[in-house]
């Protein structure tokens, strides 16, 4: 019997202590959390509430036991949020993860 083809798809995420701390969502709100110097921004690129996106950024900063995102609160023009150096670090672990993870997908489809 001849195997039809097929494409393998499917998506990554990581999960500490049963729970989702980081995935393809989470790691574009860091982007523009790091291209904006803003949480609102972000959030507000990203079709989201700023509530929504303070919680995934603390989810994140608490899964990760040390923070991905720091912020000062604004005064007169606004506060910043800044992604860490281990943010930063955590972004490109992805993106190397992600990038493995569909050359793999690619590997095993059958064509």
């Amino acid at each position: 019997m001849e195997i039809p083809s097929f494409k393998l798809n499917g998506r990554i995420w990581i999960e500490m202590d049963e729970e989702k701390v980081l995935g393809h969502g989470r790691v574009e709100l860091l982007e523009r959390i790091h291209a904006s110097g803003s949480i609102r921004q972000a959030a507000l690129q990203m079709k989201m509430s700023y509530k929504q996106a303070w919680d995934l950024v603390n989810h994140m900063n608490d899964g990760f036991k040390q923070p991905l995102v720091i912020s000062k609160r604004g005064g007169k023009g606004g506060g910043v949020a800044l992604l860490t150096p281990f943010g930063l670090e955590i972004i490109g672990e992805f993106k190397d993860l992600q990038k493995k993870f569909s050359q793999f997908l690619e590997r095993n489809s059958k064509k």
